[in-house]
């Protein structure tokens, strides 16, 4: 099957005399768990729905870690997809500045702007030269705290309301024979320590490293707090209890097996498909209990610049799912399944679960920049490549990994 391939060459009744084409469009991403999975179904729903245009969906394993490297090979080796989802933030800057993005400023000048995103900052990182490149579509958070009440049930106490306390009781989960952490194979650890940083370290701290790029920051003593939560974390942590994917992790943690997890807020979205309730099967802690602010990330769309001699109802295919992804419709239908926050602020979300409606709170104080917003790829990996050595390996010591840490961010871009 050709990826351009145009499937209808006319519309009746549409638009006068003028005939309409409709086309497929290939669309690429790494939402592939069961909770993701329902939620992209939305966006496909509504842009097919609306325009006529058919999503051919192409979803790729490996969250960004693997996928990442095939969305970009194939744009540069000059097969591009008609849309991909990536990371809010820098992944894309070397495509931008090549050429091979498409400038998304007049189909967002025909739509009046973007008055209507409740951050301004999330535009930042799709903005080049003035221009926009790329269309946030939610905001992610990976700051929350993930408990099971099963769990705390099997062992008479309360579910906690902070880290602090969650801390407090892994002996007694331990002596139950209870994971006191729940933890996915691969990428799943790597935003971990991140949330420890804003959780325990605090606003200031966040934005003197991600913003500011302080290794002084990090030489300091609200940075030696979040290593050493890390380190503790690490010791109830072990490869032979480790499962194969976040979502397993949602089940240990409805079926009491695990007592809680750090992860994003895209967790919910399992939690939902598999039954679970916030309030009754779980809790969730944004900022781990203990912060006023998130820090903000998400998924965005970007348009890759099109072969010549593409069928122009293609490209004209682009610009109509560019506009459905952001309308309130998938807007509203995509983030109540995924879980993650919307973009607008002129939607109903009255039918938010528990867990959003925390995070909308929050969202009041506004966002801390996440690292994918801030800082570059290279330095992204080194940071990832850093935590899960110090996961793995027990004799880097919590100095050694703070002077470490403070080299990356010295020469971080």
């Amino acid at each position: 099957m050709k990826k351009f391939a145009v499937v209808a060459a006319m519309a009746t009744a549409l638009l006068g005399s003028t005939a309409v084409m409709a086309a497929e469009l290939e669309v690429t991403h790494w939402w592939t768990s069961a909770g993701e999975a329902a939620a992209v179904a939305e966006f496909a729903r509504v842009f097919e729905e609306t325009t006529g245009n058919t999503w051919v969906d192409s979803a790729l394993a490996g969250s960004g870690t693997g996928a990442n490297p095939v969305i970009i090979s194939r744009i540069i080796g000059g097969d591009p997809m008609g849309a991909t989802q990536m990371n809010t933030g820098r992944d894309a800057e070397e495509l931008i500045q090549a050429g091979l993005i498409r400038d998304l400023t007049p189909i967002v000048d025909e739509m009046g702007g973007l008055g209507f995103y409740v951050d301004p900052t999330l535009l930042e990182p799709c903005t080049y030269d003035g221009k926009i490149y790329c269309l946030p579509v939610n905001i992610h958070s990976w700051d929350w705290l993930w408990l099971s009440t099963a769990a705390y049930e099997k062992i008479g106490q309360p579910v906690p309301k902070d880290w602090n306390e969650y801390v407090a009781s892994w002996p007694a989960l331990e002596a139950a024979d209870i994971l006191p952490f729940g933890l996915a194979t691969g990428w799943p650890f790597s935003g971990i320590p991140g949330v420890l940083m804003s959780g325990i370290g605090g606003s200031d701290l966040v934005l003197a490293i991600n913003r500011d790029k302080s290794a002084d920051a990090v030489r300091g003593p609200e940075f030696r707090k979040v290593a050493e939560a890390l380190d503790s974390l690490r010791k109830v942590i072990s490869p032979e209890t480790m499962v194969p994917s976040f979502g397993d992790v949602g089940t240990q943690l409805l079926e009491g097996t695990a007592a809680g997890n750090i992860h994003g807020d895209w967790l919910q979205g399992d939690l939902q498909v598999a039954g679970g309730v916030p309030g009754e099967n779980y809790e969730c802690l944004p900022a781990l209990g203990l912060g006023d602010k998130l820090t903000g990330g998400g998924d965005s769309f970007y348009f890759p610049v099109l072969p010549a001699g593409t069928d122009q109802a293609v490209i004209d295919a682009q610009a109509a799912l560019a506009k459905t992804l952001i309308s309130p419709e998938a807007q509203l239908a995509f983030n109540l399944k995924k879980g993650s926050m919307p973009i607008r602020t002129d939607i109903d979300l009255t039918g938010a679960n528990a867990c959003m409606q925390k995070a909308l709170v929050l969202l009041k104080n506004g966002l801390l920049p996440s690292g994918d917003f801030a800082l570059s790829s290279d330095t992204q990996q080194q940071m990832q490549d850093l935590n899960t050595e110090f996961l793995d390996d027990d004799s880097i010591t919590v100095d050694d990994y703070i002077e470490r840490y403070a080299s990356i961010i010295e020469s971080a871009e």
